[in-house]
Formats: C-alpha cells, sequence, structure tokens
C-alpha cells in the first residue's frame, strides 16, 4: 500500500503563503506569525532565530513545520538544506517494510533434520534456519530446544550446521565506527541478541576472570565463539580480530576497575546463534556428536520445531522506542531484497521519490547510523504529511515528553508529541507529530548538526566526544521550544 500526497499541494502550499509572508520559499530564516492564547493565557511567542542563537549549536539548524491534515506549511527554516537525519531515518524504513511487508508480516526460524529420524535420535545433521528475525534472543532458542526435546529427540548423530543466507551478509553497519560499540553489529539471515555477546569482567587477586555469555534474564549460556584477553596496556581500549572459528578481543588492564561488564558487537551472528542452541539443547538433554559448521543452503527435510516472530507492527514499534540500528537494518533489506546495505538503502529512496514525492532523499544505510546519510526537512515533513496522522506510523512512535527546567517531564502539558528522536556525535534530530490545543496536529521535522565538528573527532573520542553531551542537551532543550513556539502561534 502508499500513502502518498501531491508534492504538487506541499510546494503549492509553500509559494502560495509565500506571497501572504506566512513561509517563504526554503527560507533561510524562521517565520514571525503572531502569537495566540495558549490554554486560555495570552502570551508572546518567542522568536525563532533568538531560539536558536540562544542554542550556541554552530553548524546548521533546519526545521519545517505543517498542518498534518491540510498539508499546509506553517513555517521553516533551511528548508532544503541536506542534513544528516540520524535514527529520525528509522520512520523512512518502517513505512518501507510496511509498504513492502505488510504489517501483519512474521519472521520464521527453524529447525530442520537434514538426515533420518529414527525414534530419539536423528541420523545426519541438524540445521538452524535462519528467516531474518531481528528479535530472536536467547529465550526463544531455548524455547526451540525445548520444542525439539518434546517431539522426543535426545542425539544428533551428526553436526550443528547453520544457515544465514536469508538476507545478505553485512560485517557492520556504518565502517569507520570502533570495533567495540555494540549499536554496529553485522547483519545477517540469522541474528541473536541484536548481533551482541555480553562480556563481563571480575577482579581475581592481581588479574581478571573474564567470561563472554549469551545472557538473558533467565539463563546466562557462556560461548567461545567470542573470546577475550587482558592485555597489559593504556591503549587502545579493544582490539579486535576475526578468527577463522572466533573472533578474538583484547581489552586494556587499566580501564577494567573492580569489575564490571557490557555489550559486544558479533561479527558472525550465525556461527554465534548456533553455539548458544548447542548449549541449550544440551541444558535440555540433546546431545549433538559433531561441530558447528555452515550451511551452504537451506535443507529441505522435515521442520522439527519453528519460532514465529510477533507482526511486524510491534516489532516496528520496539525499534522506535529504542531505536534499535541491527532492526532497522534487517527491516529494510528484508523489504528491499538487495544485495547490500548501501543498495537498499538506494532502494528506499527511489521508493520514497515514487510513493511520496520525497526525491531528495539520499540515505546509505536504513538505520540513521551512517553520517554520510542526507534528507531535507521538507522532503521528511513531506512524507509525515502523507502518512498523516491518523495513517499506520503515529500510533507507534514514542510519546516525547515536554520538561521543565530540571528536565522532569511536565504532566498533563497541553501539546502532545509522538516523534522518533535521532542522535549521532554533534547531531541531534527530532520528527513527527504534535497536537495542540483545539485539536490541530502538526507534522514537523527539526535537524540540527555540526557536522565540522563531527569530522573532526579522533578515533578514541568517537564513543564519548569531549562537549558532545552539553551540546545534544543545548539541541534537545532548542527542540522543545520550537515544539512550544508553534503551540503559541498555531494552536487554536
Amino acid at each position: 500500500m502508499s500513502y502518498r500526497v501531491s508534492r504538487r499541494l506541499l510546494i503549492g502550499s509553500l509559494l502560495a503563503t509565500a506571497a501572504t509572508g506566512a513561509c517563504a520559499n526554503a527560507p533561510e530564516r524562521s517565520l514571525r506569525p503572531p502569537a495566540r492564547p495558549l490554554h486560555g493565557r495570552a502570551q508572546t511567542a518567542p522568536d525563532a532565530e533568538a531560539l536558536i542563537a540562544e542554542a550556541k549549536l554552530g553548524g546548521k539548524v533546519s526545521y519545517l513545520v505543517a498542518d498534518a491534515r491540510t498539508g499546509k506549511l506553517l513555517e521553516g527554516r533551511n528548508v532544503r538544506e541536506p542534513m544528516a537525519p540520524a535514527s529520525t531515518a528509522k520512520t523512512f524504513t518502517t513505512l518501507f517494510a510496511f509498504d513492502r511487508l505488510g504489517q501483519g508480516y512474521r519472521f520464521r526460524t527453524r529447525l530442520v533434520a537434514d538426515g533420518k529420524l529414527s525414534g530419539s535420535r536423528l541420523d545426519g545433521d541438524l540445521v538452524l534456519v535462519g528467516g531474518g528475525d531481528p528479535t530472536l534472543d536467547t529465550e526463544a532458542l531455548a524455547g526451540m530446544a525445548r520444542a525439539l526435546r518434546a517431539k522426543g529427540i535426545t542425539e544428533v548423530t551428526g553436526r550443528l550446521r547453520y544457515w544465514g543466507g536469508a538476507l545478505p551478509y553485512q560485517h557492520e553497519i556504518t565502517p569507520g565506527q570502533p570495533d567495540h560499540l555494540g549499536y554496529n553489529p553485522a547483519i545477517s539471515g540469522l541474528n541473536l541478541n541484536f548481533n551482541r555477546v555480553y562480556f563481563e569482567w571480575k577482579k581475581k587477586g592481581n588479574g581478571y576472570a573474564v567470561s563472554m555469555d549469551a545472557r538473558s534474564d533467565k539463563r546466562r549460556p557462556l560461548i567461545s565463539t567470542s573470546r577475550m584477553k587482558v592485555a597489559n596496556r593504556r591503549s587502545p581500549l579493544y582490539t579486535f580480530k576475526d578468527g577463522r572459528d572466533a573472533e578474538i578481543w583484547t581489552v586494556a588492564k587499566p580501564a577494567l576497575g573492580k569489575g564490571g561488564g557490557r555489550w559486544l558487537p558479533v561479527r558472525h551472528p550465525d556461527r554465534y546463534a548456533a553455539e548458544v542452541l548447542r548449549v541449550l539443547a544440551g541444558a535440555e538433554g540433546i546431545s549433538i556428536a559433531g561441530g558447528l559448521a555452515a550451511a551452504a543452503r537451506a535443507p529441505a527435510g522435515a521442520v522439527l520445531a519453528e519460532r514465529q516472530s510477533d507482526d511486524l507492527r510491534s516489532i516496528a514499534r520496539g525499534m522506535l522506542k529504542y531505536s534499535t540500528n541491527m532492526t532497522a537494518e534487517v527491516l529494510g533489506l528484508s523489504a528491499s531484497g538487495q544485495p547490500s546495505l548501501r543498495a537498499s538503502a538506494s532502494e528506499m529512496d527511489s521508493w520514497l521519490g515514487a510513493s511520496y514525492g520525497a526525491a531528495g532523499a539520499r540515505l546509505v544505510d536504513h538505520s540513521g547510523l551512517g553520517g554520510a546519510s542526507r534528507v531535507t526537512v521538507e522532503d521528511m515533513v513531506s512524507v509525515l504529511t502523507a502518512a498523516g496522522p491518523a495513517g499506520p506510523l503515529r500510533p507507534i512512535l514514542k510519546d516525547i515528553p515536554m520538561r521543565d527546567a530540571k528536565g522532569r517531564p511536565i504532566a498533563n502539558h497541553p501539546i502532545a508529541v509522538q516523534a522518533k528522536t535521532g542522535t549521532l556525535n554533534f547531531v541531534s534530530c527530532l520528527a513527527g507529530y504534535a497536537g495542540l490545543p483545539g485539536g490541530r496536529v502538526l507534522s514537523f521535522a527539526i535537524l540540527t548538526g555540526d557536522l565540522k565538528r563531527r569530522a573532526s573527532l579522533h578515533d578514541e573520542e568517537q564513543e564519548r566526544p569531549p562537549g558532545a553531551r552539553a551540546w545534544n542537551a543545548r539541541a534537545k532543550h532548542l527542540q522543545q521550544a520550537l515544539i512550544e513556539r508553534w503551540g503559541q502561534v498555531h494552536g487554536a
């Protein structure tokens, strides 16, 4: 299905309102419409340019706001400036996946017999066949192991093989990131725990006891396909080597302190998932004689166990709430059928142009993690307005509370915002819908970024750049200030 809105309507509104002074064509400065009463009180709306100057972000600030029902453009700034969208790109990915796959789509993961069943024994190989499920976790695999045991199977004479060919393998989402960042994992047709492994360390004498596991709330299966060694050095913090049978990590000893843990990315998630299944099967009393091996194809044997994901709408809701990059890439690749992230993102660009008239999007992935992606607020608001306040996107966006000076949510604030946030180093974005007093709904996008400052960061600064936290706080304060301004100016 398609949620296309006429590009002529939006552009016509832009040009028509320019004649009355309400909005300039691709304005460089924001508008100054007269203030209106808000919540029964006459207030003077702050000037948008003054709010932007007060934020002291540097770089560029771009925004556009429209009536979400009529498409009438109300005010904007730098509306055709290409900006990094960060995770607000996930709104595009959601609509793309809904259109190509359907909101009821479910991913399937199967255990397939590649051999002959003889009572409680499988004479041959057991194959873990992935269907791309981005939400597969340790508990789901444990359920599949239980289902296998419930069929009476206790012995596999061959190997545990795994197949991740349902999606094209991607070593990482975006290059140029430090190896240890868990939000930039590999992508496969067989994924587990958002393709992350848990590294835990505890002080032991003059050294450390370290472990790598695929933990859940109930289980902590130890694995050997990712291994960690403590190194006597100060930097770098981590090193990574992609070995033939395992992913080899080292960590700098002085950074460990008394103990702790963190999630690290997995580069071979299909192999990782198979090892975890092997451990869980053993806990159910199922012995597998052979080792782990990749399968060249998905076998056509008997399905011994199957796990279906939640429907796509539920998966997308979780992705938008928690901004999981891996989920976004899986949804985009599944929707496009393309062989790489770059090709898949290009396919989505073409779809945005054909379905919404948003022809200026130039994305390099589906999550927004790649800093080279560019989109204009004009295109983003065009898509949001076309999807509409009663469409499939708004109900699954996250509620964004208005906050007081101490950062606390304001109860019963007259403006209700459902939107997607987006954050990279020195990039902060917000795009979605704002319900105003009187029932008017706005579609909006605010994209801010100091790309020159971002580009100047050294590798060791990528995870916690100096000044980034304060910059992001100012950007978020600006976003709220602009939305509150719109409530005063454009509310009933």
